[in-house]
Formats: C-alpha cells, sequence, structure tokens
C-alpha cells in the first residue's frame, strides 16, 4: 500500500449477485474492497489510513461509512480502554 506498489486480488461471485444486491459490478467490486477493509480494521490487522487507502477512500470518508455497518469507527481494545479510563480518573484527581 506504500506509494504505487499495489497488487491486485480475484474475487469470483456468483454472476446474479449485483442484481441480487442491486448493484453495478463496479459498486459490488467497491462494496467488496470496502467489505475487506472495514473487516481488517474492526479486528486490529489494519489502522484507519491504511484500511481507507485498501478501500480506495480518503480516511474521513472511510470512518464515517463504518456506521453503515455497525464498525465502531473507534476501535480500541478493552486493555487500551481501561488504561484511558484510569488516565481520565487520574486527570480528574
Amino acid at each position: 500500500m506504500a506509494g504505487n506498489d499495489t497488487k491486485q486480488a480475484v474475487i469470483e461471485y456468483p454472476s446474479e449477485l449485483p442484481e441480487l444486491l442491486k448493484l453495478s459490478d463496479l459498486e459490488i467490486a467497491h462494496e467488496l474492497s470496502f467489505l475487506a477493509a472495514a473487516k481488517l480494521f474492526e479486528i486490529g490487522r489494519l489502522s484507519s489510513g491504511k484500511a481507507a487507502r485498501l478501500a480506495g477512500m480518503s480516511r474521513m470518508a472511510f470512518l464515517r461509512e463504518l456506521d453503515r455497518i455497525d464498525v465502531p469507527a473507534i476501535n480500541l481494545r478493552d486493555e487500551q480502554i481501561e488504561a484511558e479510563i484510569r488516565a481520565a480518573r487520574e486527570l480528574a484527581g
């Protein structure tokens, strides 16, 4: 994903899928890219910036679009949440 050094993946799908989803072939390709990027972001394998690049979107557009598929834009692990809570409590006194 760095620079212009890219690779391509091919995903086979049933020919009736675009009609079933009411999407064009191009829209299916964009949707599959977005969904793959969103899942990799959700499980913590990619940052939001790298996932956005994979999806071919700006970072802000990617983060906004996550809501459509119920993926939180803020993706903290339990340990990170606990650390943030502890830090906030310490600041509050």
